[in-house]
């Protein structure tokens, strides 16, 4: 099975800077796919180094913003068509809704035979995308995405999340489950339960990283940083919690590059990036 990385350098309506994160790990990770292919030792990359194909967005000019959504729905349409495995890097966050457009597509076709017509997103994020407050605007951002999917939600799971003002009735509307980094920093062993058991009853999974859920004491490179996140040590035992062969992709997005400190969340991403690679092609 091929993976498909597509770099997909958006932010615009929020998190301004972030296209450049996404820029800057495309560099990063074919920068490690041409050191694997020099290697001539055997090593673990051999694994995924033939399986790999790289698509990178370009937003050089004003025309290229005119009908992002579908260009980005093209060609995650087309990944899904061909069973890839989707690894979808964009800027900021709003440049993943169309990954959930696709999906929701898929669940209202109704196909059985389809391996992500029931597709549960396991979503690792700080904040919630679903905010209706006096101060938010209701016209599309990178803060209430959700709300603006194409069609229903797939279904959603939320680890990490630092919300203390929304209702609970009103985040249920929309989140199957939703996991807040204070109760998983005092006892994660509940929101492990739950994440894996829903995920064993899953038909597909896909995953979609908010680089916000982690501390900005391990991942200084966020826009629009909160405490008290995730360790890269909990995200791990949560991805691994939710991760089988079922993981049809994994989304990443708002890194910004600006706010980095010695490359350490830049390196933080390129090793993620490869573990996921492993994970998926190592047998």
């Amino acid at each position: 099975m091929t993976t498909r990385i597509v770099f997909f350098p958006f932010d615009l309506f929020g998190s301004g800077g972030t296209a450049a994160g996404a820029r800057l790990l495309a560099d990063a990770v074919r920068e490690m796919l041409a050191d694997n292919r020099r290697e001539r030792a055997a090593t673990r990359a051999r694994a995924y180094a033939r399986k790999v194909r790289v698509e990178e967005f370009s937003f050089d000019e004003m025309a290229d913003y005119t009908d992002w959504r579908e260009r980005a729905r093209r060609a995650i349409r087309a990944a899904l068509k061909r069973r890839d495995f989707l690894l979808w890097v964009s800027g900021n966050h709003l440049g993943v809704l169309p990954v959930y457009d696709e999906l929701s597509a898929k669940s209202a076709s109704g196909n059985p035979k389809s391996d992500v017509g029931d597709t549960l997103v396991v979503q690792f994020d700080a904040h919630l995308d679903i905010y209706n407050l006096s101060d938010c605007t209701s016209e599309l951002s990178h803060g209430n995405y959700l709300l603006h999917c194409a069609g229903p939600l797939p279904r959603l799971i939320n680890v990490g999340h630092r919300e203390l003002l929304l209702r609970p009735d009103y985040i249920g509307k929309y989140f199957q489950q939703a996991h807040a980094a204070a109760d998983i920093a005092i006892d994660p062993s509940p929101a492990l339960k739950e994440v894996r058991a829903a995920c064993d009853r899953a038909q597909g999974i896909f995953l979609d990283l908010d680089c916000d859920v982690l501390d900005p004491a391990y991942f200084p490179a966020t826009s629009h940083p909160m405490p008290f996140g995730l360790s890269p040590q909990t995200l791990l035992r949560f991805l691994d919690a939710a991760w089988s062969d079922k993981v049809t992709g994994l989304a990443i997005s708002e890194f910004d590059p600006a706010r980095d400190q010695g490359d350490r969340s830049l390196e933080t991403l390129a090793w993620l990036v490869e573990y996921a690679l492993l994970r998926r092609c190592e047998k």
